[in-house]
Formats: C-alpha cells, structure tokens, sequence
C-alpha cells in the first residue's frame, strides 16, 4: 500500500474512533466510577468482552485459566497485533493509575482497525490482562504461553506527558513474617523474644544495603502486623516488600542479599523467620524503537507534541515487560494532568475522569488504531520492529 492510500486508511479509522467517541468515554468512566482489584475486576472484563463482542470479535473469556482475563480477535492469521487492556484498580485509591483510560483506548483502536484488517489481511486483537498493579496478571499469562502468536503488542499508558518511550525495573515481592514469644513488656519483658525488633532491625539492614547496590535498584516495604499493644512483647510481625533492578540477574543477586537482612535479624533476636517470594516476577520493559517511532509520528498527527525519550525518569515496574521479552512491544505514555501530579495519587484518580482523560482515550485510541495500520500496510516496517527484537535478543 502506498503512501496516500496508508494516509486514507488512517483518515477511515480515526473517522471510527470519533463514531465511537460516546461509547468510549462511557466505557472508561464506568470503569473508573466502579474500581476493582486485581483479579476482581469482573465488571470491566464484561464491559470491554460485551462492547467487543457486539462489534464483530470473537471473544474467549477466562482466558488462559484466569477468569478476568480475556481474548478478543477480528480477522484471521498473521500479522497478528495485539492492543492490552488494563482494567484493576489500586486499593483504596481506585483508577489511580489510569487503567480506565487503558483499556477504552484499546478496545476503541481495535474496533476502528477493522477496516485496515478487512482491506489488508490479518488480524487485530484485544487481550484483556487483568492484576497489572499487584499480581502480574500478564506475567502469569506469559507462562501459560498467552503470547507466542503475536508480530506486536502495544498500550498507552496514562501520564503527566506525552511520549513514546517509556522504563520499567524487573521487580519481584516477598512477604516476611516473625514469629517470637509474647510476654508482659513491663513485668516480664525477658520472657518474650520481640518480633517487631526483628522487622524494625530489618529495615535498617536493607537501609544499609542500599548504598552498596547498582544504582535504579529500589527496595521498598511496609508493615503489615506491628503487634498488639505496647504492653505486650510482639509475637507476630509481617512486612510486604518490593525489589527491583534492571536487569533480572541483578534481581536475582539482590534476592538473596535483601533475605540476608531479615535471616540476620531472625538470628540477632531469636524470632523465627518465615518468607515467601512473589510465584511471578516482572520483567524489564524493552522499547522497540522502530515501532515506538512509527507510533510517535501517529500521535504528533494529533497535536501532541511528545518529549524526547527519558529512559532514566519513573522507574517503575509493569507486567508489559514480561510481553516485551517475547513480543516486539511499546507502552508509550499519554498526559492526562500537569507535571507535580503523582501517579499512584488521588489527583491522579481525579485525572482518569477528567476532560483531559477523556481527551486521552480519544487520541490514544486514533493513535493506536493508526499503528494498527501502519503495522499492517507496510510489511517492511514490520520486518524492521522484528528485526530490531531479534537483533537485541542476539
């Protein structure tokens, strides 16, 4: 396909995504007005299933034993180009992390693809990958095999600015308890064996580790259980922490090195440790540059005028690196709020459903959907994002 006729598709599709406009921001609102957690997000998996559904998709729901999650297909065969949808929201804080605006401007760009598919061949799809935020829903799917049919998998993530490129740190979880011996802290405090001592003796042995590491690793936890009252010795403490890296051997170095603190802890104060890591882990996120650049000249077209690359800024983690490992990928970011508001914040939950929001569904839609064709018409740029993933596995 040429030039013009590319630009003409393009033209067709954003024309579908202004169709659609109505249907988009209510979907997104509705996720957004009913937050769900990870795996729980039941509601929005048949929001986005039955919109896709009632617009031509095949749809396989429950998807790889995961009940929230889902497939949608329009087409058949290869090249095969998936569009993610995040839908689980934060605990307490709701779509503080903008998964609404994720998941209405993916099932918006693959709905206004169809007509590049129909003239062009293949095949565009929507996974729904539930648990971004706490259990690596796309992780899990990862090693179910989920992804093994796809040429590329894209996004777009909410942010305070608009740019193609994004990072994200291997990360991993461990949660940690310490069982001790509760006693009377006045009377007989040389009874008992202090739980919390342990924990608060951990935190100040990863405080001390953190000098001695690479540098972009972060540690970071919290205590769950801090004990009873202050007149009893602690007998139970619990802490959820997160490890992350650049790279998943360092992660895996860091690994035994933080689970020293807490067995030095455990020996210091006689309580007894018990641990367990996270079943999954999340990858670094790898940016295909070719087709992070073709999506770049996509969203410029609309009026964004989009930062330079910063790969070292919000380092973060996301289950969509674990899809970058195996499938040419992006996870491009889109402005919902000035620079100051926090992601993870409850002004940034106010952003998702904001007129800006509504802005970024309808733009990360059309430029998304535009990829789709790009990725589609041109089966040399096709083979120039594969030749790049290939080359970086090398």
């Amino acid at each position: 396909m040429n030039t013009q006729e590319t630009a003409a598709l393009k033209s067709v599709v954003c024309e579908g995504v202004e169709r659609q406009r109505e249907r988009l921001l209510k979907l997104s609102r509705d996720i957004h007005d009913n937050p769900e957690p990870g795996m729980q997000e039941f509601k929005a998996a048949r929001w986005i299933s039955d919109y896709l559904e009632s617009n031509g998709f095949s749809v396989e729901r429950g998807w790889c034993g995961l009940e929230t999650a889902f497939r949608a297909r329009y087409g058949s065969g290869r090249p095969a180009i998936a569009l993610m949808a995040e839908y689980d929201a934060l605990p307490k804080l709701g779509h503080a992390c903008g998964h609404n605006i994720i998941a209405a401007s993916s099932a918006g760009a693959a709905i206004c693809a169809r007509p590049a598919v129909d003239a062009l061949g293949g095949s565009v799809l929507v996974l729904g990958t539930p648990a971004e935020e706490l259990y690596g829903g796309k992780a899990m799917l990862a090693e179910r095999g989920a992804f093994s049919d796809l040429d590329a998998a894209m996004l777009v993530h909410p942010d305070v600015r608009d740019t193609a490129y994004s990072a994200a740190l291997a990360c991993i979880g461990l949660d940690v308890e310490f069982f001790g011996k509760a006693a009377h802290a006045a009377a007989e405090p040389e009874a008992g064996i202090n739980a919390l001592e342990a924990m608060v003796l951990s935190f100040n042995a990863i405080n001390s580790l953190r000098q001695h590491v690479r540098d972009k690793v972060r540690i970071h936890g919290i205590i769950t259980d801090g004990g009873e009252a202050p007149n009893i010795v602690p007998s139970h403490t619990a802490a959820s922490f997160l490890v992350r890296a650049t790279e998943m051997s360092y992660l895996g170095e860091l690994q035994q090195r933080v689970l020293d603190c807490f067995v030095g802890a455990s020996v210091a104060t006689g309580a007894r440790l018990q641990y367990k890591w996270a079943e999954v882990s999340y990858a670094p996120l790898r940016n295909n540059r070719v087709l992070a650049q073709a999506f770049e000249k996509n969203m410029m077209s609309l009026g964004r005028r989009l930062a330079p690359p910063d790969l070292e800024r919000n380092l973060g983690s996301t289950d969509m690196g674990n899809v970058s490992q195996l499938v040419p990928s992006i996870h491009p970011m889109i402005a919902i709020a000035p620079r100051g508001v926090q992601g993870h914040s409850p002004e940034f939950a106010l952003a998702a459903s904001s007129e800006a929001g509504d802005k970024a569904v309808i733009d990360g839609a059309k430029a998304l959907a535009m990829t789709v064709v790009d990725l589609l018409a041109s089966p040399s740029l096709l083979a120039l994002v594969k030749r790049e993933f290939l080359d970086e596995d090398s």
